[in-house]
């Protein structure tokens, strides 16, 4: 097994950490792990993205052009990344501030309101959260044990009250998640 990902949206979006959190998750599963994060200098605001390998055989090189799966958060992203994804892969996007939605027939295609869906559990911090569980509930490469022990690693200790929410977040995701 091995699934090549790549996570792409604005910076302040979680992206970075989702896949941190993701590979952490993955590795607390015992599989062989990749993260490399690219970002612009403006950071917040800017466009970030982060491709993630997970397999359960050595990895051997980080560098990926055609994703099995393509996480997608804002237009640029769509733009840059749609046509990255492998045929038969996974597409999953939040279409708030997607102005032009995925029109590939060769893929398969998700859609998450991962806005709607922070506000459900009452913390636009956990957006990423829900996206991601969007994401597990499509692919569930990753025992939610492992994401538990992904999430307390990296959430920084002065925020560990928010790995419940985190949690929620991630279930909420999960439920919400809709294949068109």
């Amino acid at each position: 097994m091995k699934e090549e990902i790549i996570i792409a949206g604005f910076g302040g979006q979680g992206v970075l950490s989702m896949g941190k959190i993701l590979a952490y998750s993955a590795i607390m599963q015992d599989m062989e792990v990749t993260w490399m994060p690219s970002y612009g200098p403006e950071m917040r605001g800017g466009t970030a993205n982060v491709s993630v390998i997970l397999s359960d055989k050595k990895i051997g090189s980080p560098i990926v052009t055609k994703y099995d799966t393509a996480i997608i958060l804002n237009q640029q992203s769509m733009d840059k990344f749609e046509q990255s994804v492998k045929p038969g892969g996974l597409l999953l996007y939040d279409p708030n501030g997607i102005t032009r939605h995925p029109e590939r027939t060769d893929i398969t295609i998700c859609r998450i309101d991962a806005i709607d869906v922070a506000a459900k559990v009452g913390n636009s911090k956990v957006y990423n959260m829900a996206v991601m569980g969007a994401y597990l509930k499509m692919k569930p490469l990753v025992d939610m044990v492992n994401v538990d022990k992904g999430l307390a690693k990296c959430i920084p200790a002065r925020y560990s009250d928010l790995i419940a929410l985190n949690k929620q977040a991630i279930e909420e995701g999960m439920n919400s998640v809709v294949t068109l």
